[in-house]
């Protein structure tokens, strides 16, 4: 992550302000401004050449999705796990870093001209925490809501199975807040995730219940 200097405090104000002013044309990941939209555009060339689909998840899926005030610093993406090792050779040469991981930790890159992070989440992974993993694993990007070789934001659906599979408090509040912004759309995530687990259903429910109760509050 960034140190925390004035130039990064404003580099990040300027870029709310952007993302404000121009949310209304901003439907892909390759329309985000500055910094954020040259790193896509370079994972863009890499998926390309590999012909391989992927999907932005987290942070920036999560701000897509309606929760404006949700501004992250790094990359999210979901890669088809026969690809990731092709997509690390390439992206080692092409621009990236690949940062040394401890085994059993997904990998990670730096774009060398943004000093942004992009970090792999691989399908087949488990996401959660070892007293608490998820119930189920990563599903391939086209899953996901993928489309093609440039990078898409995963589905509302698949999102919110992907934060509650994370289990963490950070998570369960996107969630939260997702909710509050795509109140209409609650019947499909609940649908979505009863074909996936029953789990994520019942916790779902329980965020929704939640977040229901502090809006009445």
């Amino acid at each position: 992550m960034p140190s925390v200097t004035l130039e990064f405090l404003t580099e990040q104000l300027e870029l709310g302000e952007q993302i404000q002013a121009r949310r209304h044309v901003m439907f892909n990941p390759q329309d985000l401004p500055g910094r954020y939209g040259r790193v896509v555009k370079a994972i863009d060339h890499l998926l390309g050449v590999l012909g391989c689909e992927a999907v932005v998840a987290d942070g920036w899926a999560v701000w897509h999705h309606g929760y404006v005030a949700r501004l992250t610093q790094d990359v999210d993406i979901v890669l088809p796990k026969d690809r990731i090792a092709e997509f690390l050779r390439l992206a080692s040469i092409s621009g990236f870093e690949v940062i040394p991981r401890p085994d059993g930790l997904w990998p990670k890159v730096r774009h060398k001209d943004t000093d942004i992070d992009v970090d792999v989440l691989p399908e087949g992974g488990r996401p959660g925490t070892p007293a608490r993993p998820a119930p189920m694993t990563i599903g391939h990007p086209n899953t996901l809501g993928a489309m093609g070789t440039e990078l898409r934001y995963a589905s509302l659906p698949s999102l919110i199975e992907l934060k509650l599979a994370a289990g963490r408090t950070r998570d369960e509040n996107d969630v939260a807040e997702l909710v509050r912004a795509n109140a209409d759309r609650i019947e499909e995530v609940q649908a979505h995730l009863a074909a996936v687990h029953s789990d994520y259903l019942r916790e779902f429910d329980r965020l929704l219940l939640r977040a229901r109760d502090q809006e009445e509050q």
